[in-house]
């Protein structure tokens, strides 16, 4: 377990990261770490947070103004704290700084993560890398504000409590985290469930295009570059897609993916009960959860879904 005051002794400088296309967990955990650390270690002189652009919606969370979203300045920090992310990669421009860090700690519930930090922190079995982090810190000491980022991050990772992951021990922390006077109603309903308009277009241009395969116990959908352009559409906004794809009556695996670049694909993948997604991933290079997880993948649509489904099949007739 990492002891959070004893990691930030004597240190004068220290940042946050999180992973490339963060979402509300990535968010969560880290601006809650964020809001924690400025409000109680106040030793702690320089504390930047560097994520990729994020959801407008996001902007809810206190302190989210002063993220850092580029990386073009060279720097040493005492201590890098690397959240929600499963390698190095995953962390994007932010690498640099693992790199050059006097020390890191890595916290993360990502099951094909192996440890790239001096410290690792990684227990598959969580809900999400912002109940971890709510573990490591002392909960009379945690402000509303902190409470309101790690509550986004828990209620994304788990479907607002729906998925297999929301344990007993999740419920009772989003209880707690409520108990701060939150208003968890409106966090859920701004940041996970409503849309945009072109975020409504594109779901519904991916709904209507979908395909099942498979004895129809997966479903695929994708969209091209060209696609994203006519809708005006940015990798922002195809979050969720992939999740209502999988609850079609009797599909075990949902894939959705989106051309990002000349014959390369960014692809999504979940499942219900039968498939471990994240070995398939893994298989690409990619990686994540054993019912959530992505890679990216070179060759044409029809390669793409070929390669993949060959291993989903293995899996679906073991």
């Amino acid at each position: 377990m990492i002891n959070l005051a004893s990691e930030l002794k004597d240190v004068k400088s220290a940042a946050i990261a999180g992973h490339i296309r963060p979402d509300g967990d990535c968010v969560g955990s880290c601006m809650g770490l964020y809001l924690y650390i400025k409000e109680n270690f106040p030793g702690v002189e320089v504390l930047d947070v560097y994520l990729e652009e994020f959801s407008e919606s996001f902007r809810i969370i206190e302190g989210t103004d002063s993220v850092r979203h580029s990386c073009g300045e060279d720097r040493v920090y005492d201590v890098l704290f690397c959240l929600d992310a499963g390698d190095a990669q995953r962390l994007g421009g932010a690498e640099k700084y693992l790199k050059t860090a006097k020390r890191s700690v890595c916290i993360d519930h990502h099951i094909s993560n192996r440890g790239y930090a001096d410290e690792n922190m990684i227990v598959p079995e969580a809900s999400s890398t912002s109940e971890l982090v709510y573990g490591l810190l002392e909960p009379q000491k945690i402000t509303k504000a902190a409470a309101e980022a790690l509550y986004m991050g828990i209620a994304h990772d788990t479907g607002v409590f729906r998925y297999s992951c929301a344990s007993p021990e999740t419920m009772r922390i989003a209880g707690e985290l409520m108990a701060k006077g939150i208003d968890s109603s409106k966090l859920v309903e701004k940041t996970f469930y409503q849309k945009t308009y072109v975020q409504n277009q594109i779901l519904a241009r991916a709904l209507l295009e979908s395909i099942l395969i498979l004895d129809k116990r997966c479903i695929i959908s994708g969209l091209r570059k060209k696609d994203m352009d006519f809708y005006g559409a940015s990798p922002m906004d195809l979050e969720g897609i992939v999740s209502q794809m999988k609850n079609t009556e009797g599909v075990e695996v949902a894939i959705f993916l989106y051309e990002s670049n000349i014959q390369e694909y960014k692809v999504s993948m979940r499942s219900n009960e039968r498939v471990d997604v994240s070995a398939v991933a893994s298989y690409f290079g990619g990686g994540g959860h054993v019912r959530a997880a992505g890679c990216t993948m070179q060759g044409s649509f029809h390669d793409v879904i070929n390669n993949l489904t060959l291993h989903i099949e293995r899996q679906l007739d073991a």
